[in-house]
């Protein structure tokens, strides 16, 4: 026979457990619900961005794709469409599948909200171009409507995202897709880069690895199956077709040329050497770009180097009379002319 206070005893423990159990909104049980649920949300919005991608680039979407896209089994991208038509957001084509006008409004929600956020990320912090991407992807599934709005004010309602990618506006109205692949270009033809696609994320890092950027001028050099030579900033860079594959240009006239030489950049002069500022680089956004123009980095103004740390690195530069220390970086990114 059990003692009084032996019962008691486990009487507390088994209600305490059921407590930490079933405890409404706070227990385990319903924490897990609700991440299912959370779940379950994120697969309908991430299919929903991808389909409207797919239509976007004028390309079938397909069961197989889909899976592919959100790494989960055929069978299990069956059931997400099946739930999706259910709830009205798609119906089923002989070819693959189509957003309704409610899906699409959805799906453009959740574009706004993550292209906003990379837009952020770019202008207002110092978080390295390879992790805008994955950030976004969780941003984009937590930020209410009124959040993305408010985010959008503070930033200045951009029209494009870092990568070039336009920013769906709150009424979901988005411009068709322009430009052309880098490969498009004969040699000798200029063009700007006006997107730079960021997935597959290998593929991105590589390209980001090169100094690329949205804004960039090219020239084509030389094009081939094995090779993709062309100019960038006046450097010559030499990538696989399937690289650039995701550079998207648009051709500019010969009046527009504005890179006929490889620029040189401030990182480039030797101790006691001067030289005048050409530009900044594109690629220097936000806080980074506004400190360097707070400190005279500006068109025309110029620029000596003074000394380097015991390291080399960083480098101290005088610049209208003050002394101010620059990392290579930062410094290959300011176009000077000696």
């Amino acid at each position: 026979m059990i003692e009084p206070l032996k019962a008691l005893i486990i009487f507390g423990i088994v209600t305490t457990l059921l407590a930490i159990i079933f405890l409404p909104k706070y227990g385990l049980y319903s924490r897990w619900k609700r991440n299912r649920r959370g779940m379950k949300r994120v697969l309908v919005e991430d299919a929903l961005k991808h389909i409207f991608d797919c239509e976007y680039k004028n390309i079938f979407c397909t069961t197989e794709s889909i899976a592919g896209s959100l790494l989960i089994s055929t069978d299990e991208a069956a059931e997400l469409l099946t739930r999706l038509s259910t709830m009205g957001l798609l119906v089923t084509l002989d070819n693959g599948v189509k957003l309704t006008a409610e899906g699409r409004s959805y799906a453009l929600r959740i574009i706004r909200v993550h292209r906003l956020w990379e837009r952020y990320l770019a202008d207002e912090t110092s978080v390295p171009p390879t992790e805008w991407h994955s950030s976004a992807e969780l941003a984009e599934h937590k930020l209410t409507t009124a959040e993305a709005e408010a985010l959008a004010a503070q930033i200045g309602n951009p029209n494009f995202d870092p990568h070039g990618d336009p920013i769906p506006t709150p009424s979901g109205e988005i411009p068709p897709k322009k430009g052309h692949s880098l490969l498009s270009l004969n040699s000798g033809e200029f063009a700007d880069i006006t997107h730079i696609e960021d997935e597959p994320e290998a593929v991105y890092a590589q390209l980001i690895a090169q100094g690329l950027y949205v804004g960039m001028q090219v020239m084509m050099i030389e094009r081939s199956n094995e090779r993709v030579r062309f100019a960038a900033d006046g450097e010559e860079i030499v990538l696989a077709p399937l690289l650039t594959n995701n550079l998207t240009v648009a051709p500019i006239t010969e009046e527009e040329h504005r890179i006929t030489s490889p620029l040189e950049s401030l990182a480039s002069l030797k101790i006691g050497e001067e030289a005048k500022v050409l530009s900044i680089s594109k690629a220097m956004r936000g806080q980074q770009r506004r400190r360097l123009m707070d400190l005279g980095v500006i068109p025309g103004t110029t620029i000596r180097a003074e000394m380097k740390s015991a390291s080399g690195d960083p480098t101290a530069y005088n610049i209208k009379g003050a002394l101010v220390a620059l990392r290579q970086q930062h410094a290959n990114m300011i176009f000077v002319q000696k």
